[in-house]
């Protein structure tokens, strides 16, 4: 499973003209779901995106002290199978590594629902759907997480 987190202190993902998802500060996730993901991916992913320290002290001062639980931040998390894209050959990417639809969606509620079982406030985007993500990248600080370690 791989995810580009991003600290925003807003995000919203809109389907057509409705706002499917959104919350205030916290961390937005574009998330793939990988054919190799198993349940202690879903584990390690719901893990680290609740404990990852990516926000400041309550001073200001410490840049990367606190988790989203800390700082009692929601998550958005977006289905976003282009993130496992392999971009090495050619100028087209290949979107072989990423999960079959039908398996990404199961996958993916699995983490929304182990994210939720921390306590996180959660909102999602809708799987499959044509979403228009917007947000306030905080920082900006973005990061690249990936289950599997590459």
């Amino acid at each position: 499973m791989i995810a580009v987190v991003q600290r925003v202190t807003e995000a919203r993902v809109k389907v057509g003209e409705a706002i499917v998802g959104e919350i205030g500060a916290g961390i937005l996730a574009l998330v793939s779901v990988v054919r190799e993901d198993e349940p202690k991916d879903v584990a390690w992913m719901a893990a680290k995106l609740t404990s990852l320290r990516i926000f400041r002290d309550s001073t200001g001062e410490k840049h990367f002290d606190r988790s989203v639980l800390d700082v009692a931040g929601s998550v958005l998390l977006a289905s976003n199978f282009t993130v496992a894209a392999d971009t090495t050959r050619g100028r087209r990417p290949s979107f072989d590594p990423a999960a079959a639809p039908e398996v990404g969606r199961v996958v993916f509620e699995q983490l929304v629902n182990a994210v939720r079982a921390t306590g996180v406030t959660v909102a999602t985007g809708e799987f499959g759907g044509d979403m228009r993500v917007s947000l306030v990248n905080d920082g900006p600080a973005t990061f690249i997480v990936n289950s599997r370690g590459e």
